[in-house]
């Protein structure tokens, strides 16, 4: 066989590297590469390329465009807030028409709605359970009304992109669509017309006895009767239900809980400047029966409880503010309404404890209301 002549290994001169022209990535920033005019090391420019992928920009320059994209996103999710979908009808409704609520109307509205005369009956619970046990059930409610309200707080946007502005919309999220409005329906129907029948009554004898307080004897020929100034009340609540949403009532929200502010502190500051009934005693009210006992300790419990007024605004309060991705609505909420319950506590822990060191077990069982004066549950 023929052999082969042997091939020679030729060594190829390396191509001369020729770097590209400078080139502007879309934020406008200069590439890093650096660039060789004519091959020559004199006319390097000093920058440095990425080679690891480790490096930020190791898509660059797709990882320029991608970046501005998800920066824009970020941007939009801001700004639409977990791309919310909104109820058509919260738009028409009078509580969730407007939302550009604040920190300060939720204290003023969580103030308002938490705090009422029924503080004023406190001291009739203590005469039941005694110091010991009066402030210990009082700590609790107020704690536990604390926390609930924080709970009720974080469940307003629980889901992203949903928000929960009434009870039975977070029933219908806890406990399903049909069986949630069941739950949900019978109690608030029955609390809301419990609670408006109470302020009609209590709203029209308070106007009664300030109108003749006002007026005085040049009032007395024709006077209306109470009847007719429960209808007073509920014409001019009717009024004020014309107004456009909750922010609208916000300065009367503000003068409702001023008011309730002062008359409870007029109450505990006289109470205890008062001087103190030599026949008093802190001990607690002995039941006639053993059996009447422990309904009177449970009617005590009850008192404090119904002291409080409950929740019954807190998901609207933070329905009218507005919420995005960077400021959702429950940091503002929050921050009224530790504010309003600092206040509270200022208001229904003085009562409580000044009206049962001033009257003791001495304190009026019923509560009485006539045209001439004013006698409130707890004090003589």
């Amino acid at each position: 066989m023929d052999e082969r002549p042997e091939m020679e290994l030729m060594s190829i001169p390396t191509t001369p590297r020729v770097s590209t022209p400078e080139i502007l990535t879309p934020t406008g920033q200069r590439s890093p590469r650096s660039i060789r005019l004519g091959g020559s090391k004199d006319q390097t420019k000093s920058s440095w390329t990425p080679t690891s992928l480790i490096s930020p920009r190791f898509l660059s320059p797709i990882g320029t465009p991608m970046k501005k994209v998800i920066v824009n996103m970020k941007g939009y999710l801001e700004e639409v807030g977990h791309i919310t979908k909104l109820n058509p009808q919260d738009a028409w409704l009078p509580i969730t028409e407007s939302r550009n609520g604040n920190a300060h109307y939720a204290a003023f509205h969580n103030l308002n709605a938490g705090i009422g005369f029924q503080a004023l009956l406190l001291p009739v619970a203590f005469s039941y359970l005694g110091w010991s046990w009066g402030i210990i059930a009082l700590t609790i409610a107020y704690f536990w009304q604390l926390y609930t309200l924080w709970v009720l707080v974080q469940l307003h946007e629980a889901v992203p992109g949903k928000r929960y502005n009434r009870y039975v919309e977070l029933a219908q999220a806890a406990f399903g669509e049909r069986l949630g409005v069941w739950l949900a329906l019978f109690p608030t129907v029955y609390l809301s017309a419990g609670t408006g029948t109470a302020l009609i009554l209590i709203g029209g004898e308070t106007m009664k006895l300030f109108f003749q307080i006002v007026c005085g004897p040049a009032c007395s020929s024709n006077p209306l009767t109470t009847v007719e100034w429960y209808l007073v009340f509920t014409s001019l609540s009717i009024v004020l239900s014309q107004l456009t949403n909750l922010n609208s009532i916000a300065g009367l929200s503000l003068v409702g809980a001023i008011t309730a502010i002062v008359y409870c502190t007029i109450v505990w500051v006289l109470s205890v400047t008062q001087m103190r009934r030599p026949s008093m005693s802190y001990q607690p009210i002995s039941s006639p029966t053993a059996t009447a006992s422990p309904f009177s300790i449970f009617n005590a419990l009850g008192v404090i409880a119904f002291a409080f007024r409950g929740h019954n605004l807190a998901l609207e309060i933070q329905a009218t503010m507005p919420s995005t991705f960077k400021h959702p609505a429950h940091v503002p909420m929050w921050r009224g309404a530790k504010v309003a319950y600092t206040l509270i506590a200022m208001c229904v822990f003085p009562v409580a404890i000044g009206g049962f060191w001033a009257y003791g077990n001495l304190v009026s069982p019923l509560v009485t209301l006539t045209q001439t004066d004013i006698q409130i549950q707890g004090f003589p």
